[in-house]
């Protein structure tokens, strides 16, 4: 789809892209208020927030399509919103549901949700000295490489050191049910248990390479539940590596030692993705080849291009068996994050995520929308079936398509 079709298609679109927000949350984000707010101060009462904090910030009114939450989803969202912030993980939980929910009233309700959090979360990290205040890693391997043991031991170390851990699995889902296939607190049993940490298990719902849509949302709602380390764990290589990697701080990339061709196996786009290599396993019998395999992956690391001028990425081994290797491991982490946060690299990762989860989301309802428009649906399943058949090309297809949609969409609005 060329600009020329797609501008015009963002431009007719905006009006359903546009974020929720209610009356009670429409002073909350923009420090310099628009004209229109400034003659009337903004007096709106925002549990969880002092008044320092609300003053003098306002968001433009642009929600009129949307109603007024009634009573009873206003109360909704306040219970979620305030036992959210106070650390209640049923409260975490629901607000998840929430956000995964494909209901479109709900998923309004879960825009307001996000909103009001990443307010308080805003004015948390301010009072931190505008630092971030949580430390979201990326974790992800081919099958068999170890995933949720090791984040087991690492989580059950960090909750002992005070941390509070959540742990988001992107898990493959059930063709019958639709729900998570694997059942990843079913395989980290001890951790699942802890107090201090918070494990999810997310369908993937079809989405290609395995990484939701609704990943991101949830980070930012462990982080509102005072989650200061967040885990993404993947289904395994593959797309789902390229996503998460645009929604972290670190991306760890795990490998078993006993993997036949390790360098032929792992994509090389995977590897320059990743800010730490960890050989899993190294224990027993697979020392020898996990030390062989660290040998490699370390000369490689060096012949590819850096990404960060305040890091290299290091190769290191562990062995959740036996514990070896984890608390270095966790200083290799965190000496990432100190010398990321001092060059602003950190700071810049997350803004340019910003950026990228906006465009994803952009393209995600483009094509809803052009998927649900008269004019395509009419087309579609007659150039669907010439496509199977070989009677046109698929590009063919594609473009009939698109001229239908701009053709209608055109003449709608010149009426």
């Amino acid at each position: 789809m060329g600009p020329s079709v797609l501008f015009p298609l963002l431009h007719r679109l905006s009006s359903p892209l546009r974020t929720v927000t209610p009356t009670w949350g429409r002073c909350l984000l923009r420090r310099l208020p628009p004209p229109s707010c400034t003659r009337t101060p903004c007096t709106t009462s925002f549990p969880g927030l002092n008044s320092q904090h609300i003053r003098g910030m306002c968001v433009e009114s642009t929600l009129s399509h949307i109603k007024e939450l009634s009573p009873p989803e206003q109360r909704l969202l306040n219970k979620l919103y305030e036992g959210l912030i106070s650390g209640q993980r049923a409260s975490l939980a629901e607000s998840i549901t929430l956000v995964e929910t494909q209901h479109p009233r709900k998923k309004e309700l879960a825009q307001v949700l996000l909103q009001r959090v990443l307010a308080y979360r805003k004015e948390q990290e301010k009072q931190n000295g505008g630092k971030p205040l949580a430390f979201r890693v990326g974790l992800s391997g081919p099958p068999g490489a170890g995933k949720s043991t090791f984040i087991e031991v690492v989580g059950k170390m960090l909750t002992g050191q005070g941390h509070k851990v959540s742990v988001l699995a992107v898990d493959p889902s059930s063709c019958t049910t639709g729900g998570s296939l694997m059942g990843d607190k079913t395989r980290m049993t001890e951790l699942s248990r802890d107090m201090s940490a918070f494990i999810r298990p997310s369908p993937t719902s079809g989405t290609l390479g395995g990484v939701t849509r609704t990943t991101n949302e949830a980070i930012v709602l462990c982080e509102g539940g005072g989650y200061d380390i967040v885990l993404v764990e993947t289904v395994g290589v593959g797309q789902s590596e390229f996503a998460v990697a645009d929604m972290v701080d670190m991306f760890v990339l795990l490998i078993p030692p006993a993997g036949g061709d390790e360098l032929q196996g792992i994509k090389r786009g995977i590897i320059e993705k990743a800010d730490l290599v960890v050989v899993t396993k190294a224990d027993g019998d697979l020392l020898v080849p996990a030390r062989r395999i660290q040998a490699e992956y370390t000369s490689a690391l060096k012949l590819l291009r850096k990404k960060s001028k305040s890091w290299n990425p290091k190769v290191v081994r562990v062995s959740s068996q036996t514990g070896e290797g984890v608390p270095e491991l966790w200083g290799k982490m965190e000496a990432f994050r100190s010398a990321t946060l001092s060059s602003g690299d950190f700071q810049d990762r997350r803004r340019a995520q910003h950026k990228v989860w906006m465009w994803s989301l952009i393209q995600e309802n483009v094509l809803r929308h052009f998927q649900e428009h008269p004019a395509v649906r009419g087309e579609l399943p007659q150039l669907e079936d010439r496509v199977t058949r070989g009677a046109i090309s698929p590009g063919l297809a594609a473009d009939l398509l698109l001229k239908a949609f701009t053709s209608s969409s055109s003449s709608s609005s010149s009426q």
